[in-house]
């Protein structure tokens, strides 16, 4: 399908969102990875439209991660989002799937003594000894989401002193510690990114992220709770749904 030659001023879909539809088809259709889009100036001229117009389909496009600006050039087509996967794998595995260089950076390990609200994510005591991990993981050298894994301590003797340069912490817990993960349940939720996370992800203060709350098991065994911000800008959810058959549900 053709995108539309000209802005319908006659539809009730606004002016912008129209303009912000043959842009995304032109992204499709022809432009790749870092390409310039036309100006402002030249998105009014070329479709009967203000800048003012213009500029509210670019910034849409921008706040969606379809576009990025840079100062005094202009604006670029953004990389496609990666699609977050809803089942449980880890971060190396998953990028590793996708072709692109999984990577970590050590931000602390610690142990602590388990507040009340992450033990009863574990089953253990308040106040049981835990281990904390924080990592910035990279894809291909981009900073892409902070994890803050709590273990307890009693499951994974030494654990702060075992390197975990390329390689999965999923992976260590199984070779090390024959702690398999088979299942884990999640929630996920729309978040700000404060000054530190945001520096460290590469986002301007106040930048959206998305926040995961995860518990993994190893067969009947609560193993990690893992807190992680990741950019909003480079990933979205997607998911199947099912309809139940007439009957067999509300």
């Amino acid at each position: 399908m053709n995108p539309p030659a000209q802005i319908d001023a006659r539809s009730p879909v606004p002016k912008y969102y129209q303009l912000r539809e043959i842009l995304l088809d032109l992204i499709e259709r022809e432009l790749t990875v870092d390409a310039p889009v036309p100006s402002e100036r030249e998105l009014a001229a070329r479709y009967g439209l203000s800048r003012m117009t213009a500029r509210q389909a670019i910034e849409h496009l921008v706040s969606e991660g379809k576009l990025y600006r840079v100062q005094g050039r202009g604006t670029f087509v953004a990389r496609p989002k990666i699609v977050m996967p809803l089942r449980l794998t880890s971060f190396s595995e998953d990028m590793r799937a996708r072709g692109m260089i999984p990577g970590a950076r050590d931000l602390g390990r610690r142990s602590i003594d388990a507040p009340a609200a992450v033990a009863r994510e574990l089953g253990v005591e308040a106040g049981a000894p835990l281990y904390v991990v924080e990592r910035l993981r990279t894809a291909d050298g981009v900073p892409m989401a902070l994890e803050r894994s709590h273990l307890p301590a009693r499951l994974v003797p030494g654990l702060l002193d075992q390197s975990l340069q390329d390689r999965s912490l999923y992976q260590l817990l199984a070779q090390e510690y024959g702690l398999a993960l088979d299942r884990g349940d999640q929630v996920i939720e729309a978040g700000i990114a404060d000054r530190g996370d945001a520096e460290l992800l590469g986002l301007a203060p106040g930048s959206a992220v998305l926040r995961l709350q995860r518990r993994s098991w190893a067969g009947a065994v609560p193993v990690e709770y893992v807190v992680s911000t990741y950019r909003a800008d480079r990933y979205q959810l997607r998911a199947s749904l099912d309809i139940d058959p007439p009957g067999g549900g509300t």
